[in-house]
């Protein structure tokens, strides 16, 4: 198979789940459990890869990853751990992830789930059952493989491209949208829709445009090594000069010098000059008015 792809048509399901339950068998990704951030037990997560949006008028509509031609989420992941196949389908490693969720903010249709409540989180999504069917336990995805009305399939992109198309021109008022959702947006998906309502609640928005999103980005991620070494090589220059700053102003501060004492050895104070003699403690000029007078000044 050169291209595995799925193709779903929103107006053949009849909401009995048996894709989720199918998936989540294979998967074994638990019990779902209700976040704060849900709108409901049912919306996509860590145990859910594949769900249904219940619409008015008891309408449903599958979501699941789109395993887009030109991931945007690949090109995002700075490990590695999502990587696009030869087969068409994005698949993950968990052990080779590092957590940053990149992924979950690059992906246009808000697809990748966290698993918040493990010790370490992993992210989860669809993937096409890929390991399964390339070692032969299986020969499809387990949900297409469930589906009783064949609202979902799987085979080759281009022969369900072909079929896609059949339909809506033998059945152009069963299909008021004339178009295969997932065929060229942002360069095209290998998960397909055919639908009779505006699909623009999976983020199938007509600003997507044609071109892949690696493409748009390219022009500035292609910088970010430059941008890096750039900026090191300026922090590392900022670093080094004040630091020198630092040295210089060190060897300019010189320490304050200590007081020198008067010498002790020095002759007796000169006559007129007012001040204590250190042995006797008296007063220089009450020692010379007493030796005047014929006095001796101890007396």
């Amino acid at each position: 198979m050169k291209q595995m792809s799925i193709l779903t048509d929103i107006t053949r399901c009849i909401g009995c789940e048996k894709c989720v339950m199918a998936c989540k068998e294979l998967n074994e990704t638990g019990p779902d459990r209700f976040w704060p951030w849900q709108r409901s037990l049912t919306d996509l997560s860590a145990s859910r890869w594949t769900t249904l949006i219940r619409k008015t008028g008891n309408r449903y509509v599958r979501q699941q990853c789109r395993h887009c031609l030109e991931p945007a989420c690949v090109s995002a992941c700075l490990v590695g751990a999502l990587t696009l196949t030869s087969e068409g389908a994005v698949v993950y490693d968990p052990k080779v992830c590092m957590g940053c969720r990149y992924c979950m903010m690059a992906c246009p249709y808000a697809i990748p789930r966290y698993s918040w409540a493990d010790p370490v989180p992993y992210i989860h999504k669809c993937t096409l059952c890929h390991e399964q069917i390339m070692n032969g336990s299986i020969k499809e995805p387990a949900c297409t493989r469930a589906c009783p009305t064949q609202a979902t399939i799987f085979g080759d992109r281009e022969a369900l491209l072909n079929e896609a198309h059949r339909r809506l021109k033998e059945q152009p008022e069963r299909y008021p949208f004339q178009q295969v959702w997932g065929e060229h947006e942002i360069g095209g998906t290998s998960v397909l829709y055919l639908s009779d309502m505006d699909l623009s609640f999976l983020n199938w928005k007509p600003d997507l445009g044609t071109t892949p999103l690696p493409l748009k980005t390219w022009t500035t991620l292609k910088t970010v090594p430059y941008t890096f070494v750039a900026v090191g090589a300026a922090m590392f220059g900022i670093h080094k000069l004040i630091e020198r700053r630092m040295e210089l102003q060190a060897q300019n501060e010189t320490p304050s010098c200590p007081v020198q004492e008067a010498s002790t050895n020095e002759g007796p104070p000169k006559p007129g000059l007012s001040g204590t003699d250190e042995t006797t403690g008296l007063s220089t000029r009450a020692d010379l008015g007493s030796e005047r007078n014929g006095r001796s000044p101890n007396l």
